[in-house]
C-alpha cells in the first residue's frame, strides 16, 4: 500500500471515529469517508481491529515527529511547548469526539494485548521525552537538582492522561489543566521561579 492510500485511509478512520465512536464503528463507515470501497479496506486490513491497530501506529508515528523537535531555546520553553502540544486541540471542532473515541480504545487495553502494546508505546514516548527535557534542565541548572526526573516525568504523564479523560467524561476544559500544569512547573521545578514564562 502506498503512502497516499495509507494517509487517505487513516484520515478516513479519524473522521469515522469522530462520527461514530469506537463501539459502533464499521468498516463501511470508514469506506464512506474515503474514495475506497469496503472490499478495498478488507484487502489491506482483515478486520476493524487490524485497521484500528494500524491507526494507533499511525498516530504514534505522527506524534513522535511532532515532539521530536520542540520550539524553545531553553528546557523550560521546550517543556511548556511539549505540554501545549499534548493539551492543545489541533482540530477543535472534532476534538471531543475524537478524544471520546480514543478513550473507548484505551478502555480495551486491559483486555486486548495489541491495543495495550500500542498504548504503552505512547506512554513510554511521553515519559522518555519529558525525562530528557527535565535532565537537560537540571544539567543547565534551570530545574532543581533535588527532583527525580523519572518520578516527575511519570507525574506529568499522569496529569496529561487524566486531563484528557476528565475532559471526555465530565467536560472539564483542558485549557485550565494546561495552565495549572505550567504554573506547577514555575513553582516547583524552576530554580529561579522569577524566570519569565509565557504560555500561549
Amino acid at each position: 500500500m502506498n503512502d497516499n492510500t495509507t494517509d487517505e485511509l487513516m484520515r478516513a478512520t479519524y473522521t469515522a471515529l469522530c462520527k461514530h465512536g469506537y463501539a459502533a464503528l464499521r468498516m463501511q463507515d470508514i469506506a464512506n469517508e474515503s474514495s475506497k470501497s469496503k472490499a478495498t479496506l478488507h484487502y489491506h486490513y482483515d478486520t476493524k481491529h487490524d485497521l484500528l491497530h494500524a491507526f494507533l501506529e499511525y498516530l504514534y508515528e505522527s506524534f513522535a515527529e511532532r515532539i521530536e523537535t520542540l520550539e524553545g531555546e531553553t528546557p523550560t520553553e521546550r517543556l511548556i511547548a511539549f505540554i501545549e502540544i499534548v493539551l492543545t486541540p489541533r482540530d477543535r471542532d472534532k476534538h471531543q469526539e475524537f478524544q471520546t473515541a480514543i478513550l473507548e480504545i484505551k478502555a480495551q487495553g486491559p483486555y486486548d494485548e495489541t491495543y495495550r502494546t500500542e498504548l504503552k508505546k505512547f506512554d513510554q514516548l511521553l515519559s522518555n521525552r519529558l525525562h530528557s527535557i527535565l535532565q537537560d534542565g537540571q544539567e543547565q541548572e534551570v530545574f532543581r537538582r533535588d527532583i527525580n526526573a523519572d518520578d516527575t516525568a511519570d507525574f506529568i504523564v499522569t496529569v496529561l492522561n487524566g486531563a484528557q479523560t476528565r475532559y471526555v467524561a465530565v467536560g472539564h476544559p483542558v485549557d485550565r489543566t494546561r495552565q495549572e500544569l505550567i504554573d506547577y512547573i514555575v513553582r516547583q521545578l524552576l530554580i529561579d521561579d522569577t524566570e519569565e514564562v509565557v504560555a500561549e
